[in-house]
């Protein structure tokens, strides 16, 4: 990255719940040399939470405060200017996004989010993509619970098989634990403009290369009892398995043809059903303008549940990789999926793009093409588990990674 930079990392949202969170995670784990910084668009917030940031370590009593907000586009251009890495926060992102992806772009400044938007993300692709390889910034979405432990998970997988013939990988989803507001408003926001995101997905498959001489696809599927994981699978109508198809376009490691299927695996078939419709009710109340509002109102962003409650969060991510006669399960697991470990994959990300050494990638690229293994390396390091339940036949394929 051509020039020194004021800061190696900057949270921006930093006074938002997963900002602060963020943050935390940084005082107690960035190392001693990374320079990195707060930002927002309230000087008094950005104080009070250096302040809180000084009891877990005094030294971030001296983090420097950057002004920025997303309705102000000089103040983007200014805090992307002054970064090596920008982590944002501030969503829906949809709605306040585009400005700081373009400020990246512009400044060859590598940028992390927490979007599981697909609209955005495929519209960050268009307007963006060509810019951001050119300037060779980094612009990678997705870096929380959508879409690290899919993205990394998969990988994950297919490096204990020989990918000479076709791939076939499946996810199975649990989760104990509540979804931020974030999250909640980010759904609801997808609702409501199915027909757009769909407009713009297309577009997006227009315009972006597919892979030479291979195939990848998804597999949506049916609900159904699967054995493997002892459980009912439910398709899960996420952002992850877009990711994890990009990801796996962009690399040869994951076989001549490659397929992906994601579902939630729920253990009685009376919450799969409820789930379901649940799902259904909220998708048609999203479409009518003063119910999606109230609904928005039930858990705003920025909210979030205390500290003993996310302690007893957690999530599973049970994967069943095939290639031929071989078949190995992997399985990612960890605490707090929407608010802790969403906020150390986060954390985690902006470091490793900050200090590992990485494949030379730019323009807009997935967690697992941009850090794929050093990532997997850090998460380990700060407690999530990536690990092989499973492998038949038991002799070793020709490549394993970590």
């Amino acid at each position: 990255m051509a020039g020194e930079r004021a800061h190696d990392l900057v949270v921006f949202g930093a006074t938002g719940f997963t900002g602060k969170l963020t943050a935390e995670y940084l005082a107690r784990h960035a190392p001693a040399e990374c320079r990195w910084a707060l930002a927002g668009r309230n000087a008094d917030k950005l104080r009070a939470v250096r302040t809180a940031l000084a009891e877990i370590n005094p030294a971030c009593a001296d983090l420097p405060l950057v002004h920025a907000d997303t309705t102000d586009p000089a103040s983007m251009q200014e805090l992307a200017a002054g970064a090596r890495v920008v982590i944002t926060t501030v969503g829906p992102y949809t709605q306040y996004g585009d400005p700081l992806v373009a400020a990246c772009a512009d400044n060859g400044t590598d940028y992390v989010d927490l979007a599981g938007e697909p609209e955005f993300v495929d519209r960050m692709y268009l307007r963006h993509h060509e810019r951001a390889a050119t300037s060779g910034a980094r612009i990678v979405h997705a870096c929380g619970f959508d879409s690290i432990p899919h993205d990394l998970g998969v990988l994950h997988t297919v490096s204990r098989l020989p990918a000479r013939e076709p791939v076939r990988v499946e996810g199975f989803v649990r989760v104990g634990g509540r979804f931020s507001g974030g999250t909640y408003a980010s759904a609801l926001t997808a609702f409501s403009r199915a027909s757009t995101m769909a407009r713009t997905a297309k577009e997006r498959r227009r315009a972006e290369p597919k892979p030479q001489g291979r195939k990848v696809r998804t597999h949506t599927g049916r609900a159904k009892l699967s054995s493997p994981v002892h459980a009912w699978s439910l398709p899960l109508p996420t952002i992850d398995p877009q990711v994890v198809t990009r990801s796996a376009a962009a690399s040869t490691a994951y076989g001549p043809e490659f397929t992906y299927g994601h579902y939630a695996a729920v253990k009685r078939l009376p919450v799969a059903i409820a789930g379901v419709a649940g799902l259904g009710v909220l998708a048609l109340a999203a479409q009518i303008t003063p119910v999606r509002k109230w609904l928005q109102n039930r858990l705003e962003p920025g909210s979030g549940p205390s500290a003993e409650r996310r302690a007893q969060s957690w999530f599973t991510v049970r994967f069943i990789g095939r290639e031929g006669d071989r078949t190995v399960i992997t399985e990612v697991s960890g605490g707090d999926p929407g608010y802790d470990e969403t906020a150390t994959m986060l954390a985690e990300s902006a470091l490793s793009l900050a200090f590992d050494d990485l494949p030379e990638v730019s323009g807009q690229v997935t967690p697992a093409t941009a850090m794929g293994s050093a990532l997997t390396e850090r998460l380990v390091g700060a407690g999530m588990r990536f690990a092989v339940l499973d492998r038949t036949p038991t002799s070793p394929p020709h490549r394993v990674t970590t």
